[in-house]
């Protein structure tokens, strides 16, 4: 029997798939795994018993990952599950910040019992006009599963779309629309673009990257959104630049009193993840993830540990070994084995920064005794029986 907790309520057609050997715990000391959407992680005491947690969308600023990895818990998110309804609301922010709609929508109810709206709204309306964005230029500072649907749906939309990311994976390559403009440096797209859209993860290198310098080299009257991270954005530098009229308009899904109360500023409350469908989809990958783990011991979608997968576990034992990224581990594992006249009939050993992971596939059972000689092997963070 699994025990799991839920940090955040989590959507029922995830958790409909755990099947009767998963229990739900309240306590989180009692937990063999988690799943979490913005709960913090941060000050939690990880219990020993804890394999896995599993954030239900692509951000995992609210866990301790390093902390995690060291104690053997791997974590992963839902990259994509959410991806649609992010685009969604990237196109919806370029489109009110090309026409004043929201100024004219709030125009409306001032006027709601005038008598002769429809005379003042002729006189009105040009105050509210704006542009069109077919023909204009969108710059994608990020090709991973959001920037690539927003940069498909742009074109559909008759922008120009250029897109740069250093690190694009082959399957966002694959899926990119081919009319799409690979840039190779990023000064580009801010010199080139009419529309900036940022979707990266928040690291010590995208940290304030569009800050002074970058809107220095922006066209007058560009137009910025961000639905990724607000400290990807230095925000006294993007205030002052709406001040003096260098940037248009900034679209920020991430309200604080700063930018709540400026000039220029469309603030989402936080609205890009948060339709039905992409909790569904975020419960749904983040449950099927922890069940692999915790059935197969397969690692898929983690952002501290590995990829490693050995499909469904048909073997006779599988053992599953965290552990640092040391030399001669897989030797040690496979000494001990042959000492205990236990046959590997299969291994995967993958690496990741500092840390590793193996699986192994036995022909016989192994004991307790076993177990115990991997687990005090210097540099083993944890070994699981996943199946005996």
């Amino acid at each position: 029997m699994f025990k799991y907790k839920c940090l955040n309520p989590i959507a029922k057609v995830g958790l409909d798939l755990f099947s009767d050997e998963y229990e739900r715990v309240e306590e989180f000391a009692e937990a063999d795994a988690v799943l979490v959407r913005s709960a913090s992680v941060h000050d939690l005491e990880l219990p020993d018993t804890l394999e896995a947690i599993a954030r239900a969308g692509a951000g995992v600023n609210n866990i301790p990952l390093d902390k995690c990895a060291e104690k053997g818990i791997v974590v992963f998110n839902t990259p994509g599950a959410n991806a649609n309804g992010v685009k969604e609301l990237v196109i919806a922010g370029m489109l009110l910040a090309a026409r004043d709609v929201i100024g004219g929508i709030n125009w409306v109810q001032k006027e709601r019992e005038n008598p002769d709206i429809a005379k003042a709204t002729e006189k009105a309306k040009k105050a509210f006009a704006g542009n069109e964005i077919e023909g204009k230029t969108l710059g994608i500072i990020g090709l991973g599963a959001i920037g690539v649907k927003v940069a498909n749906a742009a074109t559909h939309l008759g922008m120009n779309v250029l897109g740069y990311d250093p690190y694009i994976s082959v399957d966002a390559a694959w899926n990119l629309s081919r009319s799409i403009k690979h840039i190779k440096k990023v000064e580009d797209i801010y010199s080139e673009c009419d529309y900036i859209t940022i979707h990266v993860p928040l690291t010590d290198g995208t940290r304030q990257m569009i800050n002074q310098d970058a809107i220095e080299m922006m066209k007058d009257d560009v137009v910025v959104l961000n639905f990724s991270r607000d400290t990807l954005v230095d925000e006294d530098a993007m205030l002052s630049a709406l001040e003096n009229g260098k940037i248009k308009r900034y679209v920020t899904d991430f309200p604080n009193p700063k930018v709540a109360n400026a000039k220029g500023v469309l603030v989402i409350p936080h609205l890009g993840a948060s339709t039905e469908e992409s909790e569904d989809n975020c419960a749904v990958m983040a449950v099927k993830e922890l069940v692999d783990y915790m059935e197969n011991g397969n690692v898929n979608n983690s952002v501290n540990y590995p990829s490693c997968n050995m499909g469904v576990c048909n073997s006779v034992s599988r053992v599953a070994i965290n552990h640092r990224n040391v030399k001669n581990m897989l030797g040690q594992f496979t000494n001990m084995l042959a000492e205990a006249d236990v046959n590997i009939t299969n291994m995967v050993n993958k690496s990741k920064g500092d840390y590793a992971y193996t699986l192994l596939d036995l022909e016989t059972a192994v004991n307790k005794e076993v177990i115990e000689k991997l687990r005090a092997v210097d540099g083993v963070l944890k070994v699981r029986v996943i199946k005996k």
